[in-house]
Order: C-alpha cells, then sequence, then structure tokens
C-alpha cells in the first residue's frame, strides 16, 4: 500500500512540474511550432526550463555601473539559456582582492580587465583563453585591435577591446574665473599658480585648487602624472622605451610641483584619505578647482553625481609647457576577461559576447562611458551628447604608446615613494635613485624568468606619435 502511495504521488509530481514548465515564459521548447503555446506539452527533456546558471562578474568601474547593471538585467530577463548574472563593483583594491579571490578559491566567473593588470593576471594563471569561441565574423570586427602584450599572449587571446580612455585636466571654470585665471595651465608652473590663486579665492568657503584620490598614492600617480610625462615625451609610469629600463627622473620632476601645491596648502585638506568618488563628490559640489582624471568623468557628472558647476576638461600640463609627446590612450585593448577556475565558460563567454555586441558597445560610446575604438564601431557611432566630453575627444595630441613592463619591485612601489616625499619630503635624488635600484632589480629578475620581454629602442621618437 505504501508502495502504491508513493507511486501515486511521484506521478502527480511528475504532473505539477510539466504544467510548471508549459507556464514559464522564458521556456523556449514549450511553444508549438506556431510561435504560440502548445495545447498538449510533451514530457519530452526538450519543454523543461533550463537549469539556471548564476555567474558572478567583478569590475573595478563605477562611473558605468548605472548602465552596466541595465544591460544586465536586460540579459537576465531575456537571454534562452537560464544564465543569470550578478555584478560586483569593487573599490581601488581591485587588484589585491583578485588575488585573495583566487587564492581563497572564490574567484567570479568574469573580470573586468585593464591594460595595466591583464598581463599579470595572465601570469598568475587567472584567465582562461577564449580562441575556441571566437568566430569568423568576430575575428574580422576585432582583427585591427588584437594586440600581443595588451589582450593577447603567448599567441592566446584573453579579451576583446571596446573602448579606450584619454586623460585630461578636470577644471571647474567658475573658480577659474573668480580667481581671474584666463585658460587651462598648459605647464606644471602654471598649474601650481592658479591652484595657489583658487585656493587664496576660496579657501573661506572651503575651496581648493588641486585635488587627486591620495588614499591610493600609485592610482592618484597613474591617472596624471602618466598624462603629464607622456604629453612631456617620457612614458608615464618611469620606465624609458629608448634603454629599455626605469628611469624615475623625469617622474620627480613632476611630483617636485605636486609637493610644492602640498607646501603651498593648495591641496584639498584630507586629500590623503581621499577615494575617486568622494573626490568626485567634492568636486561636484564646488570645492575643487581642478584634477586629472579619465574621460569617465563626463558619464559620472551626468549620472552619479549630477552637478550645476561649469566644468570642463582640457588637454593636461606639461613639465616645461611643450608636448614633447602625446596624452596616453590607456586601457584600449581590454574589457573583460573569463576566469580560468570558472565552471561555468561557457555561460561566461555568452554574456561577454552579448556585452562585446555592435549596438551596446555604440551605445557605451555615445552614453560617453568610453571612446569608441573599434572602427567598425567608430565609423557609426555618434559624439557623446554628454555635457564635458567634447574636452577628453581623441585628437592630434592623443595616441597609444608602447607597452612598458609590470614589475613587481621589493618595498615600496614608485606611488608611495612618492607620495611619502610629498607630505615628509627629503632627498629626492636618494628616492630616483632608490627606485631606479629596485624597479631594474625587479625587471632584470622578471626577464631572466621569462615573465617579462624587453627589446630597447633607442629610435623612439615620442613625437612621431602626434597627429
Amino acid at each position: 500500500m505504501k508502495r502504491s502511495i508513493g507511486i501515486i504521488l511521484m506521478a502527480a509530481l511528475v504532473l505539477m512540474l510539466a504544467a510548471c514548465g508549459n507556464n514559464n515564459a522564458d521556456n523556449k521548447g514549450s511553444n508549438s511550432g506556431n510561435g504560440g503555446a502548445s495545447n498538449n506539452p510533451s514530457p519530452s527533456a526538450s519543454s523543461k526550463p533550463a537549469e539556471k546558471t548564476t555567474i558572478s562578474y567583478w569590475t573595478d568601474d563605477r562611473h558605468d555601473q548605472e548602465y552596466i547593471k541595465e544591460l544586465i538585467a536586460d540579459f537576465n530577463a531575456n537571454n534562452p539559456d537560464n544564465i543569470e548574472v550578478e555584478l560586483t563593483v569593487l573599490s581601488e583594491n581591485y587588484n589585491q582582492s583578485v588575488d585573495i579571490a583566487f587564492s581563497g578559491n572564490q574567484a567570479p566567473d568574469l573580470l573586468r580587465l585593464k591594460s595595466a593588470n591583464t598581463g599579470t593576471f595572465v601570469k598568475k594563471g587567472y584567465l582562461a583563453p577564449i580562441d575556441s569561441y571566437m568566430t569568423d565574423e568576430l575575428n574580422e570586427k576585432f582583427s585591427t585591435m588584437i594586440i600581443d602584450g595588451v589582450n593577447k599572449f603567448d599567441g592566446k587571446l584573453y579579451s576583446l577591446p571596446n573602448t579606450g580612455l584619454t586623460l585630461r585636466l578636470v577644471y571647474n571654470q567658475d573658480l577659474f574665473d573668480k580667481a581671474g585665471i584666463a585658460a587651462p595651465p598648459q605647464s606644471l608652473e602654471e598649474m601650481v599658480a592658479d591652484a595657489k590663486k583658487i585656493t587664496e579665492v576660496g579657501k573661506k568657503d572651503g575651496v581648493y585648487g588641486f585635488a587627486l584620490n591620495f588614499k591610493n598614492p600609485k592610482s592618484a600617480f597613474d591617472r596624471s602624472v602618466r598624462e603629464i610625462l607622456s604629453l612631456s615625451g617620457h612614458q608615464g609610469l618611469g620606465f624609458d622605451i629608448n634603454t629599455g629600463k626605469f628611469d624615475f627622473a623625469p617622474y620627480s620632476q613632476v611630483v617636485d610641483y605636486y609637493k610644492q601645491m602640498w607646501d603651498d596648502g593648495s591641496v584639498l585638506p584630507g586629500a590623503e584619505s581621499l577615494d575617486i568618488d568622494p573626490l568626485r563628490a567634492q568636486f561636484a559640489a564646488g570645492k575643487i578647482g581642478m584634477y586629472l582624471c579619465f574621460s569617465t568623468e563626463p558619464g559620472v557628472y551626468q549620472d552619479q553625481f549630477p552637478t550645476e558647476i561649469n566644468w570642463g576638461g582640457a588637454l593636461p600640463p606639461t613639465i616645461d609647457g611643450q608636448r614633447g609627446g602625446t596624452s596616453e590612450i590607456v586601457s584600449a585593448g581590454t574589457w573583460m576577461g573569463i576566469s580560468a577556475t570558472s565552471e561555468h565558460k561557457d555561460a561566461a563567454w555568452k554574456f561577454m559576447e552579448y556585452m562585446q555586441g555592435d549596438e551596446i558597445m555604440t551605445t557605451y560610446h555615445e552614453k560617453g562611458f568610453g571612446i569608441a575604438i573599434v572602427p567598425s564601431i567608430a565609423e557609426k557611432a555618434k559624439q557623446p551628447d554628454v555635457k564635458g566630453m567634447e574636452g577628453f575627444l581623441v585628437g592630434k595630441f592623443d595616441s597609444m604608446w608602447p607597452v612598458s613592463p609590470t614589475v613587481t619591485p621589493e618595498g615600496l612601489n614608485y606611488g608611495d615613494a612618492f607620495f611619502k616625499y610629498m607630505i615628509e619630503g627629503g632627498d629626492l635624488n636618494k628616492i630616483v635613485a632608490d627606485l631606479n635600484t629596485r624597479y631594474n632589480d625587479a625587471l632584470d629578475k622578471a626577464i631572466e624568468k621569462g615573465d617579462v620581454t624587453v627589446t630597447p629602442d633607442p629610435d623612439f621618437d615620442p613625437k612621431k606619435l602626434q597627429g
């Protein structure tokens, strides 16, 4: 009798599941040949809804997070494979968080990649190649933007491009007018003087001439010193392309001017603990005269921190007012990659392929979240209708630069070492010599291990990048 009751209950459960499957709006298998719901659903496997697959995507981008959330919601609601993407937006400590996640077997399925971390993630074994997913159509679409050392390593492809980022001096025109400043500074000497004027006029109202997100000094310098140097004619991360060695002497010249602004009291108080979003909030409130940042900022001030101030973007100043190179277009070969440890690589690829679609990449550019670099997208995309974007568009003084090696020295990185000098002082020549020694030692070890390949280019001329 118990056996009979069990059989009856199991049969009832089967009927209930079949009924649920027929009523599931996302169940494509339950549609009849005429496009409507079948009146006689089959109990076959094809009529059952696909089992949900949940995948995670980590990013450190915050300027576009509302748009990305919209895209993910659309994908989750409409993809036929019942894939659900969960988004995690991390802070400035993104790379460290990724390291911890992989060491603890808690890594996401998809990672936001940038030119500064892709090579490192590949060497650490974090990324899975995507070559097997590439179709003839995708290869043709992205062929001119596939670059060794950017999104391709040792013959294997790990990421596809979408947009690049320009870097600019972001300035408050209202504060410039109050301080009697006619135009954005062309040299570092002018920038120091302008920051001082703005502070003198506005300090009583909590207004200061300059700020950066010095909570993470390397991040602050990589969005500012980097561009000042590249436009001045020097590689922006301390590497000398001509010699194939690190040389932080040009870098120190920029930091010395930063120190002068710090000593003048022209830097927003508390900047040493300031993250990028709180900085943006202060700028939107009219409390900061200028800072340097990516072409993400117009979107930020349209969606994340709406503001009524009159602001704009201009090419960064140079060391001496002369433009001996170009402002480097960064993060121009990568967007996202699939985790090597993901148990759902096929599902991750389907979301990645969706994100690399023409409509999404075109809209991403037109909304001002990044500047399209894929030729087929750049040709048809409209100029972003976003306030302030005109100052960030690519011009004759913008270009991509040769890839520089990424190494991890013993002791302080250049960001921490130079920021310590800014606030404490010291012997700048000794700091430069120490950084050169430690970074070149790390470079030699990386070359010896085969992690890095360096070929000096004594004929490299940054002026030839212009135009």
